[in-house]
């Protein structure tokens, strides 16, 4: 299961109007739910358990099954640039770079990413409540009746959480501490790699970041979480101590 960001180019916008966005919905449809030649059903090549299309990104929570994850993006992305770029005669690279991705191996990181995904556009001050946006898959959760194209596996969440917890919890707002994908992104003061060299050997006494990596468990965890509230990114802490993302984050 990964988190998964797509974002156009240069941040620029890649869903113009209605269209656009029924579009891109209908390509996840159809990696959830693939038909043969025949119009026969076929087994999912992906499960999605949340988006959101943002006008200039998107967000999905999603699952492997008989395709690779690497395979089911580059097939939505391909073909979305393709219609995009005929429709509105762009030329050039529609998204920026290789999708962004992170593993999601525990129940409370998924919790956290199905309120992140879904309180992305009052974040970006589209609305003002996760219920308004009308191209997220909240209203798959909360209102299923007005979704003309569901995509996720609802009843697979709701039977290890009610939709009043749920619902709580996505319109508790989260926290900009929290460690997900593009927060780290986004991160306005951004720290050099030689004043986190420096703070994890003056204030933490190491002298070589590696060798965190030999530290016990409690001790380790002290240190990153030390080091995550100085102001290093989950991705440079990684990188800096050669301990893996997902220890920094549970740290």
């Amino acid at each position: 299961m990964y988190h998964v960001m797509l974002r156009g180019n240069n941040k620029q916008v890649i869903f113009e109007n209605e269209n656009d966005y029924l579009k891109f919905q209908q390509l996840l449809y159809q990696k959830c739910h693939p038909v043969d030649m025949d119009g026969d059903p076929m087994p999912p090549y992906c499960v999605i358990y949340a988006y959101c299309l943002m006008p200039n990104h998107v967000h999905l929570l999603i699952q492997e099954k008989n395709e690779c994850i690497s395979d089911v993006i580059k097939s939505i992305g391909t073909s979305y640039a393709q219609y995009y770029n005929l429709k509105y005669g762009h030329s050039g690279h529609l998204f920026q770079g290789r999708f962004r991705s992170e593993p999601v191996d525990d129940w409370d990181y998924f919790l956290t990413l199905l309120r992140y995904i879904h309180q992305n556009p009052v974040a970006g001050g589209l609305v003002r409540k996760v219920g308004d946006y009308e191209w997220s898959s909240w209203r798959e959760f909360d209102n299923p009746t007005v979704c003309l194209m569901p995509l996720c596996s609802v009843q697979s969440v709701l039977s290890r959480i009610s939709l009043d917890a749920l619902t709580e919890l996505v319109n508790e707002p989260l926290s900009r501490k929290k460690s997900i994908l593009d927060y780290d992104n986004e991160t306005s003061i951004r720290l050099s790699d030689e004043i986190i060299r420096a703070f994890i050997s003056d204030n933490c006494g190491v002298r070589n970041p590696k060798d965190i990596q030999s530290y016990t468990k409690t001790e380790r965890k002290a240190i990153l979480k030390n080091i995550r509230e100085f102001g290093g990114s989950i991705r440079q802490i990684s990188r800096i101590t050669g301990i893996s993302e997902n220890i920094v984050r549970k740290a």
